[in-house]
């Protein structure tokens, strides 16, 4: 990748403390355009917090997190969402006794400008609204296969198609980094080869990039670019694919198990 061309993600010396404890520390990451980037490592290495760090719902204590060249070091955990950076989590967080629809319909209150009063009496530019929020959800539920599920109720689908249903929302902020925190946790083998396929699908059409948490190595091997390896909250290791299976000290610490 050129490293002329402005990185979506760039993340310089990033660390972060809790108390005396340093879990993250010197964490530095590029993520461009159009790529789908692994982070692994062993329980407890400081993935998620990374993620937590990016998103800004831990504020590092130090360190650069640059999104499309922008210093974020102000932004809220609304701004960066605003920005441009949508997640999912290890543990499905739908609003479960609500529609698939209305999920991905939360997922687009940054484009709705009506009011209260104008909600409340159902004026035009409410009735404009919610028509195109609600056509453009129903896009999304076509595009991941959940457009004749759109009025059951959330908790009520299959785990898998849950996953699906929690990457459509993320989408429907019209992200331009897509960060996945373990998305194949609890999926069957079947299930993990579809959302493979989804997941390179998300990025071909949407044209984003995937920054993805995964402990299932058949696919982060088969789906992703680079690599990075966190052991400790440090950064072990980065490379291809074939460089992280075949580095003795990531073998020693997270592969080799």
């Amino acid at each position: 990748m050129s490293e002329n061309k402005i990185p979506v993600l760039e993340v310089i010396d990033l660390g972060i403390d809790f108390g005396g404890l340093t879990a993250v520390n010197d964490f530095n990451l590029k993520v461009y355009n159009n790529e789908i980037v692994g982070l692994i490592g062993p329980n407890g290495a400081g993935k998620t917090t990374v993620f937590n760090m990016l998103t800004k719902v831990y504020q590092p204590s130090r360190g650069t997190i640059k999104f499309c060249g922008q210093d974020t070091a102000r932004m809220s955990v609304v701004e960066m969402n605003k920005a441009g950076i949508a997640r999912t989590f290890q543990n499905i967080r739908l609003f479960s006794n609500m529609s698939v629809i209305d999920n991905v319909k939360i997922g687009m209150n940054n484009q709705i400008t009506y009011n209260n009063v104008e909600a409340v009496l159902r004026l035009p530019k409410y009735r404009e609204q919610e028509a195109k929020v609600t056509e453009e959800a129903m896009e999304l539920l076509r595009i991941f296969g959940l457009d004749k599920d759109a009025d059951l109720i959330a908790g009520n689908l299959p785990y898998g198609a849950q996953r699906r249903l929690e990457i459509a929302r993320a989408m429907a902020t019209k992200p331009k980094l897509l960060l996945l925190d373990e998305p194949a946790a609890g999926m069957n083998p079947q299930e993990t080869a579809d959302l493979m396929d989804m997941i390179r699908f998300v990025r071909d059409h949407f044209h984003i990039a995937i920054l993805l948490i995964e402990h299932d190595m058949k696919l982060v091997m088969g789906i992703c670019e680079r690599i990075s390896v966190l052991n400790y909250g440090m950064l072990l290791a980065e490379g291809t694919p074939a460089e992280i299976q075949a580095n003795p000290q990531v073998i020693k610490a997270y592969l080799g198990e």
